[in-house]
């Protein structure tokens, strides 16, 4: 993992791969500027008479349920069969999936019918995608759901062996996984949960890095990861609200580098 670090950052600067989003409303500006932070480029097309052609100029899909509707919905399935026909990774956000029928069915659709590089939930989300009964608070993670790590492992390794694909789940702790490997990610702060779309903007960093990486996306998924935890904490470093700290945030992804990565980050490889 730590020869990965090295050059993360740079390689995805360099390529500047371009990101197909299919996004949440309340949080694309804030995804957008995550992804031209850490050097990706953001594209947010979602009208099913083009979804196709600009996925297929694109180094990564994001597909994300935040606020989902019937015309979205056809435009995630038909830009997640160029991306799979083209060999372009998708990285999927079941936002609120166990909260509404609509959205249950949704993401069983998006999870059966396309093959996702990446999986990126909160552990009730996740939970609903396993099969595990699970209590969704609208699109956050209920107290109910808030288990065990060793828990959270054993589903994350459950559903990355059925889909095989990565899974992270966010919490105090995350947990990436492929089914075999797994690495736990103890980076981050409280803060993170206290405004909105931080789970879409690291959506949009894994997207960026595998992107960059597409050769190695368990790393690329696991670094984006690292990013978001250790920007939030520089970010708490110097704000006394919210409000500025959701700006220090994307500032802090825009000055991340190897050094920092190296310095800060607080992972266990397992």
């Amino acid at each position: 993992m730590n020869t990965f670090l090295k050059t993360a950052v740079e390689t995805v600067r360099m390529k500047n791969p371009l990101v197909h989003h299919i996004t949440n409303y309340v949080t694309v500006n804030d995804c957008a500027n995550v992804t031209l932070a850490i050097g990706g480029s953001p594209i947010m097309a979602d009208d099913a008479l083009e979804v196709a052609e600009i996925t297929a100029m694109s180094q990564a899909l994001v597909l994300n349920m935040g606020t989902l509707n019937e015309r979205t919905v056809a435009s995630m399935l038909s830009a997640g069969q160029t991306a799979n026909e083209k060999g372009i990774p998708i990285i999927f956000d079941p936002v609120g999936a166990g909260a509404s029928q609509f959205r249950n069915q949704t993401a069983k659709t998006i999870i059966e019918n396309l093959k996702c590089a990446v999986i990126r939930g909160n552990i009730s989300e996740i939970r609903f995608l396993a099969g595990i009964a699970s209590t969704t608070k609208g699109v956050d993670a209920s107290a109910d759901d808030a288990s065990s790590i060793e828990e959270a492992q054993r589903i994350a390794d459950q559903l990355a062996t059925a889909h095989k694909c990565i899974v992270v789940i966010t919490g105090a702790t995350d947990v990436i996984s492929d089914g075999r490997r797994k690495i736990l990610v103890h980076n981050g702060c409280p803060e993170m949960s206290r405004i909105t779309g931080t789970g879409c903007m690291l959506t949009s960093l894994i997207a960026s890095f595998c992107g960059g990486s597409p050769e190695h996306l368990f790393h690329a998924a696991t670094t984006a990861v690292l990013t978001m935890g250790i920007a939030g904490e520089l970010a708490l470093e110097q704000t006394a609200g919210t409000g500025s700290f959701r700006i220090a945030l994307i500032d802090e992804i825009s000055r991340i580098d190897r050094e920092t990565l190296l310095l800060r980050g607080n992972y266990f490889e397992k």
